[in-house]
């Protein structure tokens, strides 16, 4: 062979390996998930993962993209305009049942494939009002009037004496939205959790319950989606499990306490000290995240027991199988 034939058969074979390698790079490179959230601390697994690359260590990167409220969240997830949503399990609960605020009728492709959290949940309430009596004629917020952890606050003041006629709700959005209404005095309670409750502390508003000492176990947070994505993209929920168990790990080691705070203070802004307390407050052994992100079985038929009591189209709920499917979470743990 010449030698012109040579160099021409070695650039062609460069091409070929280089076009090889690229195809091989792409094929390798991980799937993005994007996962719709509500801001605040609790997205800590989230941001852990991110940057500690358990998710993509799993075959998988996350985006994280911010929602108003549960209708905007809802609404979006029935569009398929993302892929997951962390939300309360009550919201996929009202939805299947065709309860939910937003107008999108009954969605039963929605449905829970991990856990996360008992929502942290607290009642704050003005600098005046020092006790529940004090609520009576006042009015508090919540994002949504029928979904959400809007139960939760009307149980937590029926248990002290409030019947729903005593005071007045309004619905203002996402825990961001209500912490700063409640702080301009536009209404006079709500529930918080970290860092906001904390945050509400130091700003002489009063903490009159926490939700989980008031209703017992609760199911806060989980991790939701569409039934037909799911079956499609199975190994992209197996690696999203995954990596965010693998970040609740982590953040419960107190060895990584220093960067797991550093970490938090990247993603939401708030004094280091603050950074702190929320930490102990959300990684409490007692009652912080659930670990491995398992669901709370007691904790969902609280959710459904309450949803049962207050929802106007009355239904009796008993069976958190119809709303969360156990097989994705299994295969993960394997």
């Amino acid at each position: 062979m010449k030698a012109s034939g040579c160099k021409s058969f070695r650039a062609f074979a460069l091409l070929i390996l280089t076009s090889l390698l690229a195809a091989s790079a792409r094929a390798q490179a991980p799937a993005n998930v994007t996962v719709n959230v509500f801001q605040g601390g609790f997205n800590w697994p989230a941001f852990v993962g991110q940057q500690k690359g358990f998710f993509e260590r799993n075959g998988i990167t996350v985006t994280l993209q911010p929602t108003p409220n549960s209708v905007a969240q809802m609404t979006g997830l029935s569009e398929g305009k993302f892929d997951i949503a962390v939300t309360a399990f009550d919201n996929i609960v009202a939805y299947v049942e065709g309860q939910g605020e937003a107008p999108i009728g009954a969605q039963p492709e929605f449905f829970a494939f991990m856990g996360s959290d008992n929502g942290f949940l607290s009642l704050v309430t003005a600098p005046d009002v020092k006790k529940f009596a004090d609520l009576k004629g006042k009015t508090l917020s919540v994002d949504a009037r029928t979904t959400g952890y809007a139960f939760v606050l009307f149980d937590i003041l029926r248990r002290n004496g409030l019947a729903e006629g005593d005071y007045k709700i309004e619905k203002v959005g996402g825990t961001v939205m209500r912490w700063d209404a409640l702080r301009e005095g536009k209404q006079s309670g709500t529930l918080l959790s970290a860092p906001f409750n904390l945050l509400a502390g130091e700003q002489h508003f009063n903490e009159l319950a926490r939700a989980i000492k008031v209703i017992g176990p609760y199911q806060g947070n989980v991790a939701a989606t569409r039934r037909s994505w799911a079956r499609e993209n199975k190994t992209k929920v197996i690696a999203f499990i995954r990596g965010y168990a693998q970040a609740i790990d982590w953040l419960y080691d107190k060895a990584n306490r220093d960067e797991a705070i550093a970490i938090l203070l990247k993603n939401v802004k708030m004094s280091p000290d603050l950074a702190s307390r929320t930490y102990d407050e959300l990684f409490n052994p007692k009652d912080g995240f659930y670990r491995k992100a398992r669901v709370s079985t007691e904790g969902m038929r609280t959710v459904l027991a309450l949803r049962s009591r207050y929802a106007d189209a009355k239904k009796k709920l008993t069976d958190p199988s119809k709303y969360y499917d156990s097989s994705y979470y299994d295969a993960a743990m394997r």
